[in-house]
């Protein structure tokens, strides 16, 4: 089975920006006016265009599509070599560092909010990753 990341965005061109530039994802194909993938993580992102009051449901449900920051049980995990370099990229070209880079057992981890108001997350792994939660290697 194969997962592709959809990201609803309301400005194409500058969400190809930000992901290219600040993640070093590549552009792949434009599937319309409207549609962009792009690739180089594990799996493809789509970014889809959706003016913002929108309904993602239909006229009928009545949420509405929201670009300032708003927080869902969903987000995305990038890993990283360099946190501190990918965080000024991404603060350059529009995310806000939500909290400070913080040090874990695992590595260190850097919770983002790209300009669309969608939280992700910068992990950056040491030793053996999240294994390091696990038994100690013998």
């Amino acid at each position: 089975m194969d997962i592709r990341i959809c990201i609803d965005v309301p400005d194409l061109e500058r969400a190809i920006g930000f992901y290219t530039a600040g993640l070093g994802l590549r552009a792949g194909r434009r599937l319309g006016s409207d549609w962009a993938e792009l690739l180089g993580g594990g799996s493809v992102i789509d970014l889809l265009t959706n003016a913002p009051g929108t309904a993602p449901l239909g006229e009928a449900h009545p949420q509405r599509r929201e670009y300032a920051r708003h927080w869902t049980p969903v987000h995305l995990d990038f890993v990283v070599d360099d946190v501190d370099a990918v965080v000024q990229r991404l603060v350059s070209l529009g995310a806000k560092l939500e909290k400070p880079i913080q040090e874990r057992r695992w590595g260190r981890m850097a919770n983002l909010a790209d300009p669309f108001g969608h939280g992700l997350d910068l992990l950056q792994f040491r030793g053996r990753g999240y294994d390091e939660l696990l038994q100690p290697s013998t």
